[in-house]
């Protein structure tokens, strides 16, 4: 059965028409008009049940995610959201604030409920006490087997010495996980959501590192944010985990970057 029949026999309207969304590196999304004038999302992919459940998860907090429509193996439906707006101004402003909702209710355990994964890069989320060890073992030296040597040398050094550079038992906040901003959708000058989470309970600095990626918030995100002393000194810390990501997934144009994080840390 082809995409738009899937799609009829699960939202009970006929399809008009199929565009492709830009993304997509590691799964396809289309966007699909429907009769009666309704427009959704429909993305395939392995894990598209797995998303699923984080973005219900993260309804629940309030957090503006795409509404779920409809997900069976293979294919998740999700209400059509506006974009095409930057990321900048009161958009950082909402930022924050979704950001502090996500943290307002921490839970015991890190990790989450299920494992997930980008593409061909297993991600690990068992439950753990020790935040640390979280990080160093599933964040950090999951990686080894597939990076240069050097560059995976480098990382075994600074996942031997973690316990010194992370808090031990920070609040276990609900986190989107790949907040980066081509996951953050802007419609006049303000956040209509967030897409693509890949959701676990980990220290809220993790989604705090993540859009200084590729992106400059300003000062006022972080003012808004009150973060506990020393986090800057954090925040290479948690923006390696996404480029050795990148790195395994794209190839040696991350390497650079990784290293960089890496200098900054002294490992």
């Amino acid at each position: 059965m082809n995409l738009e029949r899937k799609i009829e026999r699960l939202v009970g309207a006929q399809v008009l028409e199929c565009d492709p969304l830009a993304g997509g590196d590691l799964s396809s999304v289309t966007r699909a008009r429907l009769a009666g004038g309704r427009t959704i999302v429909a993305k395939s992919g392995p894990l598209v049940e797995a998303e699923a459940r984080m973005l219900r998860a993260l309804a629940a907090r309030g957090i503006p995610v795409p509404a779920v429509i409809a997900a069976e193996p293979g294919l998740l439906l999700m209400a059509h959201l506006p974009a095409g707006g930057a990321l900048s101004g009161p958009a950082w402003q909402d930022l924050a604030a979704i950001l502090n909702q996500l943290a307002a209710a921490p839970e015991a355990a890190y990790g989450w409920r299920e494992d997930y994964a980008f593409g061909p890069v297993a991600i690990a989320n068992p439950l753990m006490d020790d935040w640390p060890d979280f990080w160093a073992e599933h964040r950090l030296r999951c990686h080894l087997p597939h990076l240069p040597s050097r560059l995976g040398q480098r990382v075994e050094r600074l996942a031997a010495t973690i316990g010194e550079r992370l808090p031990g038992h920070p609040p276990a906040a609900l986190l989107h996980g790949d907040v980066w901003g081509g996951n953050v959708l802007v419609a006049d000058g303000r956040i209509s959501g967030l897409i693509d989470p890949a959701c676990y309970r980990g220290d809220r600095e993790v989604d705090v590192a993540m859009p200084t990626l590729f992106d400059h918030p300003p000062a006022c995100f972080f003012d808004a944010l009150d973060l506990a002393p020393g986090w800057r000194d954090r925040l290479p810390v948690y923006r390696l985990w996404p480029l050795l990501v990148h790195v395994r997934l794209f190839g040696g144009g991350y390497l650079a970057s990784a290293e960089r994080e890496l200098d900054r840390l002294g490992a």
